[in-house]
């Protein structure tokens, strides 16, 4: 059952952090990103045989952080070493902070602001308040409550002292906007938090698992979610709003409101078109939860539409692409894509995307936190499941059941080990094979994840010893006529999201492939 306590799941992220921190940010430097820093410390020709000059371009040259070959190559002490990395990472910082790549409205509003504050230490009132009406003007129209919340308490301070331009309302009018932007911001921050908490639990546990799981849910939903009126919302209030309902549809899975509020989501940018590149990553999140709700409740004509656009998007530059979003691209268009052919039945075609898959997860693994590389290795595996390599479909499921440091996604984890023991009985590698069903039932019992759908497969498998080759058939229709009740109870029903059970028992009882079979299923959605 799952445990909704806030502040007890604690997520995992890749541990990059074993890197030194400044080498990291240097390698990650683009060609233009490190010429504009050259000639941003260049201005000044005292700079050019500065210590952190020389430390820079060592660092882009070296493919690994060494304390000993800075000594040795640059002019720099062993006690100068720590100071002069700190200044060059914040040198690095202040030249990135120029490139036009990173400038979007949330840096050009706070530097107005600064101006704004520079001003009015020099005691030019009238100069810092009309730059911050701008900044303020801009702040709204672009949904930054907050910044905008701070600008007004700089007014009201401001216009304590500058006694000739207030006006008789002007205080009244500063607390009346200060007062509904705080009540915005209260909102959106009450909001924002329920949608991560809720992703959080779906990291950790996965879906629901029963009736109690359910309630327990709704109850942690209804407590933490603000009142509000809809014609009262501002886009990101919207945007947290439709965030939350989603997170708790999909956890219920209720994947047809998820896909409705998915939709909503995505139409919200569609009717701002503005908001696309001030927030490219809420964007391609939306963008991502439609396509993932869409393929759980196979929709695939609609599911290729979305995918295409995406695709479009991310090759016509139609979203602003940096590093952050670069990787969100990669991650979301490449699990769809995977998905996609698990839509189709193509796992034998699917296995060239994914040698080319495998070679873009190295490039990107330092981005890339350890689950989402576990759900692509679980992706992978089924890949080959279905293509019929058994062998490689165990290669990458034992990279997740042996990685010890994944503490999420206990559903993960639990249906990595139940195919595990599927395709180590259709590989025909049988020799310990009830040792691997002992330890499965005995993972799935501690996780408190043994449900009918799994604990009939584990037993179907543990009696295959004891089956009659004649009879096998048989036996293969007796478990696919009781698991078929199951394909859509509210909560048995997350098993097949996994792992097309009912598929592999029909190409059992057929004598055909997984694939054929999957191929089949899908000339019939019609959708």
């Amino acid at each position: 059952m799952i445990k909704y306590q806030q502040d007890k799941n604690k997520l995992v992220t890749m541990a990059i952090d074993q890197k030194d921190a400044l080498f990291t940010l240097v390698k990650s430097l683009s060609k233009s990103e490190k010429r504009q820093f050259k000639l941003y410390v260049g201005r000044l020709g005292g700079n050019v045989n500065a210590n952190f000059i020389s430390l820079f371009n060592l660092l882009d040259k070296v493919s690994a952080y060494d304390d000993e070959l800075i000594l040795k190559k640059t002019n720099i002490k062993k006690q100068q070493i720590s100071n002069t990395k700190a200044h060059l990472y914040r040198q690095i910082l202040v030249s990135l902070r120029f490139n036009p790549v990173h400038q979007n409205v949330k840096t050009q509003i706070r530097e107005q602001f600064d101006f704004a504050s520079i001003l009015y230490n020099k005691g030019l009132y009238k100069q810092s308040l009309k730059i911050l009406d701008k900044a303020k003007d801009l702040a709204l129209n672009s949904g930054e409550n907050n910044l905008a919340y701070e600008i007004v308490e700089f007014e009201k301070v401001i216009e304590s002292q500058y006694i000739t331009r207030s006006m008789s309302n002007r205080a009244d009018e500063l607390a009346e906007q200060a007062k509904e932007l705080s009540l915005k911001n209260v909102r959106i921050s009450k909001l924002s938090n329920l949608s991560l908490q809720l992703y959080s639990l779906m990291l950790k546990a996965g879906y629901v698992k029963d009736t109690q799981d359910s309630k327990l849910l709704t109850d942690y939903f209804e407590k933490r979610l603000p009142k509000y009126k809809g014609y009262e919302l501002s886009f990101k209030e919207k945007l947290f709003l439709y965030k939350a309902y989603l997170w708790h549809s999909l956890i219920k899975q209720d994947f047809v409101s998820s896909y409705k509020y998915a939709q909503k989501w995505v139409d919200l940018f569609e009717e701002n078109p503005e908001m696309k590149k001030q927030n490219p990553v809420f964007y391609l999140k939306g963008v991502n939860y439609l396509a993932e709700s869409l393929y759980l409740i196979k929709y695939r004509k609609k599911f290729k539409k979305v995918l295409d656009n995406l695709d479009y998007d991310i090759k016509n530059e139609n979203i602003v692409l940096n590093e952050n979003t670069k990787t969100l691209a990669f991650l979301y268009f490449n699990q769809h894509k995977l998905n996609l052919y698990f839509l189709e039945g193509n796992f034998t075609k699917g296995l060239e995307f994914v040698k080319k898959l495998l070679e873009e997860i190295k490039r990107y693994e330092e981005h890339i936190d350890a689950h989402h590389i576990m759900v692509f290795y679980y992706k992978i595996g089924c890949m080959y499941f279905g293509a019929g390599k058994n062998e490689q479909c165990i290669y990458y499921l034992e990279k997740i059941i042996n990685n010890k440091d994944l503490k999420m996604r206990e559903d993960l984890l639990c249906f990595s080990r139940v195919l595990n023991l599927v395709t180590h009985y259709e590989a025909g590698i049988d020799a310990n094979i009830e040792k691997l069903i002992v330890s499965t039932y005995k993972f799935l019992l501690k996780m408190n994840d043994l449900h009918d759908v799994q604990r009939k497969m584990i037993s179907f498998l543990k009696n295959l010893s004891n089956i009659y080759p004649q009879d096998l058939k048989k036996e293969f229709i007796k478990l696919h006529s009781e698991l078929k009740k199951y394909e859509n109870h509210p909560f048995e029903r997350r098993a097949f999201l996994y792992l097309d059970i009912l598929s592999w028992l029909e190409s059992k009882i057929q004598n055909v492939s997984v694939e054929s079979i999957i191929q089949g299923k899908a000339k019939k959605l019609l959708k």
